[in-house]
């Protein structure tokens, strides 16, 4: 059974429900929660649960769980053929959002995403029923977004924006210059890495919040591995889960607890 996270059209209401991966998957403007999500102390997104903001620093690992958060939260909100650069567009406007749901992105920001100019990426996400799309030539680019669960979020919005910030480079599987798609899947596999030496999840969630199918998803990471991004990966069909070893540091050896490498499958 899977914790599985819906909501309706209008982002009103959100529904929290244990169910079959078969069932999740067969129902719309759904997403599985991970289960480190299950356990953190920090609540989803959500309109009808707002969250308390966070005191002191906002240490690259709330980062790196703020943005797990939003990935996964995208996962609902958005149709699950929603491109690979709208996602990357639309978390940026997720995290950068004030309290009445205006975002106001720099032409410099969109340009250093290789976004600038894709009017249809907004498009995309109007049709989604998401935001309104900007004017024809703004500048900066200023939207609206239309979904009443990100209006309520927490921490405060200088710390979403360092969160959005390290989404654009996400230590350590940063591709700023790769196609969307690709740099979409190193920053859902960053949101998922530990300090462990073996990094793992489930085939099923990295896919949907990639926006592609197991095989495809499968394709992306054999080319992280080819361009050394990724050191290996290895998919458990028994278990549906999937492991990344990250490139080893010069001079550095791999741990005595763990001498086995995975090899990344053909596909």
């Amino acid at each position: 059974m899977l914790l599985a996270l819906t909501r309706d059209r209008s982002g009103r209401t959100w529904r929290l429900a244990d169910t079959c991966a078969a069932c999740a998957a067969a129902t719309s403007h759904t997403a599985v929660v991970p289960d480190t999500l299950v356990n953190s102390p920090r609540p989803l997104p959500s309109a009808c649960a707002p969250q308390q903001p966070l005191v002191g620093l906002w240490a690259e690992s709330d980062q790196r769980l703020r943005v797990r958060e939003m990935l996964t939260y995208l996962g609902a909100a958005l149709p699950r053929f929603t491109s690979p650069a709208a996602r990357l567009l639309g978390l940026q406007c997720a995290l950068r959002t004030n309290s009445r749901g205006h975002v106001r992105l720099p032409t410099g920001l969109l340009r250093g995403m290789r976004l600038g100019g894709h009017r249809e990426l907004w498009q995309e996400l109007a049709h989604a029923g998401w935001l309104e799309p900007p004017a024809v030539r703004p500048v900066p680019v200023q939207v609206r977004l239309l979904d009443a669960a990100v209006l309520d979020q927490g921490p405060g919005r200088r710390a979403r924006c360092r969160a959005a910030h390290w989404a654009l480079r996400p230590d350590p599987l940063a591709l700023p210059a790769a196609p969307p798609a690709l740099r979409l899947t190193a920053l859902v596999l960053a949101a998922h890495t530990s300090v462990d030496a073996e990094h793992s999840a489930d085939m099923d969630v990295l896919a949907r919040l990639c926006g592609h199918n197991p095989q495809q998803t499968g394709e992306l990471l054999d080319r992280l591995v080819t361009t050394r991004t990724l050191e290996a990966w290895h998919h458990n069909r028994e278990t549906d889960e999937v492991l990344w070893h990250l490139p080893q540091p010069r001079g550095r050896a791999r741990p005595a607890v763990r001498p086995r490498r995975h090899q990344a499958p053909r596909c």
